[in-house]
């Protein structure tokens, strides 16, 4: 409990940020810093600077498997979409079917592990520019993950449009293929 009264006290409300410190209190720790995390993720801190090592790299790699799904959804179903325009009729099934159960199975599985999530709010600041931001003096370590809260609802909106028309599109074509 005492990391999360320290971590409260850290709250940067000119910034609208939230400071995970790297404070080893007991056997707990870990738990602490997970629990912390979770709490400025529901609080929807616009920027969220994780100390902790290991938490950092988990949410970084965390989010990064969410970005991938994401652009796997986007870009499978764009091919699925896309083939038939560009290739011979009979090539387009071979290309369009595959890359379009690709589509929908990332968007399935987007849609059931991490949709919901409130991580995939945040994106990681990988240039540096938002940690520069900060008071000085307000980091103990020289490497921590800052999270940074975007604005998703267009990109999932395109996200569940592309998969679910590429899905219509897979249907149309295996039921033309069970009938001819």
């Amino acid at each position: 409990m005492a990391a999360l009264e320290v971590a409260e006290r850290l709250h940067l409300p000119q910034m609208d940020c939230y400071v995970i410190h790297e404070v080893y209190d007991g056997d707990f720790s870990q738990e602490q810093f997970e629990a912390e995390l979770d709490a400025a993720l529901e609080h929807q801190y616009r920027h969220i600077v994780i100390e902790p090592a290991r938490l950092g790299d988990e949410t970084a790699r965390w989010i990064s498997v969410g970005n991938c799904l994401h652009r796997t959804t986007i870009v499978t179903g764009a091919v699925c979409l896309l083939s038939p325009l560009g290739l011979p009729p009979n090539c387009a099934y071979y290309v369009g079917l595959p890359a379009g159960a690709v589509s929908v199975a990332c968007a399935a599985l987007y849609g059931v592990s991490w949709q919901s999530d409130p991580c995939c709010h945040y994106q990681v600041d990988y240039s540096g520019r938002e940690l520069a931001l900060l008071p000085p003096g307000t980091l103990r370590t020289s490497s921590p993950v800052v999270l940074v809260r975007r604005e998703n609802t267009q990109r999932k909106r395109l996200h569940n449009v592309i998969a679910l028309t590429a899905l219509a599109y897979c249907v149309q074509k295996l039921f033309e293929l069970c009938t001819d």
